[in-house]
């Protein structure tokens, strides 16, 4: 059968993050959208997402597909009723459609004409971008049960200090010694030639991907996700690094997102309670003003190729776009623009000749190429968010 991870109504509640990527690659738990249900179907998957997208994240149709919903996240009972799926059939969960049947001839799919299945189960659904965080401790929980199940982890060194060694899991070419694991708070994954540092202290939930690295002495608090060849130093809580980004220095990091390629600097920090206790708003992209979220912890969210320099302050509830450059004295305001460049005291544009260049020269570092598609998908988030840019 071939699967295709659709977008779904949440796309624009995820931005920034699905400015460069479709909803299906978001990172959440230990793996990607897309990992969880290639591993839970045993097939890979194509994409439907926005145009600009779809000549770096193509669609493949065959004679005959099931689309899934990519911000439902995969789990026993919802596989089962995906595989199950025969022609003219569809599931809901309420409104909202989870998974359907299709084949090419069908120029229109009309649900009306479908025998509908009920999904009931609570299961995890990504809506928001704070759920990225919020719903991260689940989320890693599941993954480690399904990535780790009938497998052997490599043993724990001796140096390492454990608690619960029964929910630590370490992959080949990891490398660990004189630091302090708690997983009796919930499961510790540590990926394929991924390496803590030591005076390390790590209580889980807590995932370390493949090639990434803890930094001397790091503090870190679940439930974490510190995604493919990312760096943490300092403090964090409550965060997840989708891959290649780096904070490797001494400062605060909590209940954030961070996406790819991005930096922050030495001593950065970010509040993550506002000083009145209050619940924060987080600026909505889908509404464009500041949506409630019903926490009363959450960070900074930062799409991919954001950076900042060292002491750098955020505000509770900050929201950053791509290719944001941020430095200087004071809070940033808590909505900042793709392709900014200043902080407090104002904001310039961040051309793209100039941000495309730096992309180059840091990809370069990581043995990754900075391609024409990411180049065109880049340049069109800088037109269709220039609005608000102001200068």
């Amino acid at each position: 059968m071939n699967y295709i991870l659709f977008d779904g109504t949440v796309r624009n509640a995820l931005l920034p993050f699905t400015f460069t990527r479709p909803v299906a690659d978001i990172r959440v738990g230990i793996l990607t959208i897309r990992e969880k249900w290639e591993k839970y179907l045993g097939y890979t998957t194509t994409t439907l997402t926005e145009e600009y997208l779809s000549e770096k994240f193509p669609m493949v149709e065959m004679e005959d597909n099931v689309m899934v919903n990519a911000s439902f996240l995969p789990n026993e009972v919802l596989v089962e009723l995906v595989k199950s799926l025969e022609k003219n059939q569809a599931i809901f969960q309420g409104d909202e459609v989870v998974a359907f049947y299709t084949n090419d001839t069908q120029e229109e799919v009309d649900f009306d004409a479908y025998e509908i299945i009920e999904y009931t189960e609570d299961g995890l659904k990504i809506e928001n971008t704070w759920d990225i965080f919020a719903k991260n401790d689940a989320a890693l929980r599941e993954d480690f049960e399904l990535i780790t199940e009938d497998r052997h982890s490599q043993p724990i060194p001796k140096s390492v200090n454990v608690i619960a060694p029964e929910n630590i899991f370490i992959e080949e070419g990891a490398k660990l010694e004189f630091v302090t694991l708690n997983a009796s708070t919930g499961p510790i994954y540590i990926g394929k030639n991924a390496e803590i540092m030591e005076g390390s202290v790590i209580r889980g939930p807590f995932a370390l991907c493949e090639s990434g690295r803890v930094k001397l002495a790091t503090k870190v608090y679940g439930a974490t996700t510190v995604g493919p060849h990312s760096v943490i130093g300092g403090e964090v809580s409550n965060s997840v690094l989708m891959g290649y980004s780096n904070k490797g220095h001494d400062g605060f990091l909590g209940n954030a997102v961070l996406g790819e390629w991005c930096n922050i600097g030495a001593d950065s920090n970010n509040s993550n309670l506002k000083n009145n206790y209050e619940e924060v708003r987080l600026w909505s992209y889908e509404t464009e003003g500041f949506a409630k979220t019903g926490l009363q912890f959450c960070g900074l969210m930062m799409g991919d190729h954001s950076k900042c320099g060292i002491n750098t302050m955020f505000n509770t509830g900050t929201v950053v776009g791509v290719f944001a450059n941020i430095f200087g004295a004071g809070f940033p305001r808590n909505f900042v623009p793709s392709f900014s460049w200043g902080g407090a005291s104002g904001f310039t544009t961040y051309m793209t000749n100039k941000a495309f260049q730096t992309a180059k020269i840091v990809m370069a570092r990581r043995n990754v190429a900075f391609t024409e598609e990411d180049a065109n998908i880049l340049q069109h988030v800088f037109e269709i968010t220039q609005k608000y840019r102001k200068e």
